[in-house]
């Protein structure tokens, strides 16, 4: 979902760009967070039907954006599972309901295409009952890297089948990091760098904890931090990780440096222009530079089960980005500059145009029954100055409504932008 398993939020690729698009959608009655394009070129999106709440995993056709195939696989919580990724093979690896370990593959045979499940390793027996997989990474040993939303941190060796974890008592509601000697997690208290013994039981190098603030913000599906921890640097991409905390009136961004921890080397207010911040969406994250949005008071049409009531009950969805840049001497961190852009998806940028894609919103964006009346865009922004270069409006309603999801580029520009009921594929005209 995040890009990469350093969870930068960008691409290799070129997007669509600022001149003519043409844009189509599939309309698959399900929302669609996340959408992954192998080396073969074919999407495959994993999504959640609006009416059962059942995962499902779908291939679409990169010509048309057409459902090719589709795989329904045992229903758990409703924002469990979503993280989901490409292995090396092409197969999507995901945990299902049941608490599987998934590698599904997608075959041609006899003509049509067919979704399977190549593999499955059990981790039930390593969960608490109750407790659900949220978030999931690659290890670069082989191993399989995930979180519970009870706190449990384990590794997964599929070859064998062995499980390692440890608990950390605290909940955890987004995705997981890993580069090659590290793998961050956020949980709703504090952002931990593992590592990992020779048999792969997990090890916390360090804890550092964060203001989780007075409750859940409007705009947020829990009540902690809203972002999967993302590594960046100058270097090799992996000196630094970062997430923003849930202080109140304004969040902050925390810059940690990995073989420093747990003591931020900057903690930085974002957002301040409006009267209160925070944010559900992870941050873009690229050389020495970040980038936060504000989901604050965003609507979305369900919450997770036991979500608490948001403080304060509701409030307006302002929207706005923020550019912040690590200091020269990687001893502080400044801003850069602040945009009123109100993106309704987590943006995307691409290291080959230099440019930041998304789609914003315009109109009311509360949630009448099943329906909001705002309008999306697809937008470019430049990441230099936080200019908005082209907006293209697509529709109204929730047909169109990218609920804070983030879209993935192909290798040749097309877009796709997973929402409320289905996929659009945006391409140059």
């Amino acid at each position: 979902m995040h890009g990469d398993s350093a969870s930068s939020d960008t691409t290799p690729y070129a997007g669509p760009g600022t001149g003519s698009i043409t844009w189509s959608r599939t309309a698959l009655a399900s929302a669609c967070p996340t959408v992954v394009i192998g080396s073969d070129g074919y999407p495959v999106t994993l999504c959640t039907t609006i009416f059962g709440q059942t995962p499902t995993v779908h291939l679409l056709d990169p010509a048309t954006g057409g459902d090719l195939a589709s795989l329904a696989l045992p229903k758990g919580s409703l924002f469990g599972g979503v993280y989901a990724y490409l292995d090396a093979t092409g197969a999507l690896v995901v945990v299902d309901g049941d608490d599987n370990l998934l590698r599904i593959g997608h075959h041609l045979q006899g003509g049509a295409w067919k979704l399977t499940v190549d593999q499955s390793t059990p981790l039930a027996g390593a969960l608490p009952a109750g407790d659900a997989v949220v978030g999931l990474s690659p290890g670069w040993d082989g191993r399989v890297w995930f979180a519970s939303a009870g706190g449990v941190i384990g590794t997964v060796d599929t070859a064998t089948g062995a499980v390692r974890t440890l608990s950390t008592g605290e909940g955890i509601g987004n995705s997981i990091s890993t580069v090659p000697d590290h793998t961050a997690v956020a949980t709703d208290h504090a952002l931990y760098l593992l590592s990992q013994t020779a048999d792969g039981t997990p090890v916390i190098d360090w804890r550092a904890a964060y203001d989780r603030g007075p409750g859940r913000k409007p705009g947020q599906l829990s009540w902690g931090t809203g972002a999967t921890p993302s590594f960046f640097g100058p270097g090799d991409g992996t000196e630094y990780v970062t997430i923003t905390d849930n202080a109140a009136p304004h969040e902050n961004l925390l810059v940690y440096r990995v073989t420093d921890g747990p003591t931020p080397l900057c903690t930085t207010p974002v957002l301040t222009q409006y009267g209160q911040s925070g944010t559900e969406d992870a941050v873009i994250a690229s050389g020495s530079s970040v980038f936060v949005t504000n989901t604050f008071g965003y609507a979305y049409p369900a919450l997770p089960d036991g979500a608490p009531p948001s403080v304060p009950s509701s409030a307006d969805f302002d929207g706005g980005m923020s550019r912040i840049d690590v200091d020269a001497d990687g001893n502080g961190c400044h801003l850069v500059w602040n945009s009123g852009v109100k993106s309704a998806a987590l943006p995307r940028l691409s290291l080959d145009d230099g440019r930041i894609y998304t789609f914003t919103v315009s109109g009311p964006t509360d949630v009448v029954g099943s329906h909001t009346f705002a309008d999306y865009a697809y937008a470019v922004i430049d990441p230099a100055t936080g200019t908005v270069q082209k907006t293209s409006s697509i529709g109204p309603g929730l047909l169109y409504n990218p609920l804070q999801m983030t879209g993935t580029t192909a290798p040749d520009g097309t877009l796709y932008q997973g929402t409320e009921t289905g996929v659009l594929r945006i391409t140059r005209r």
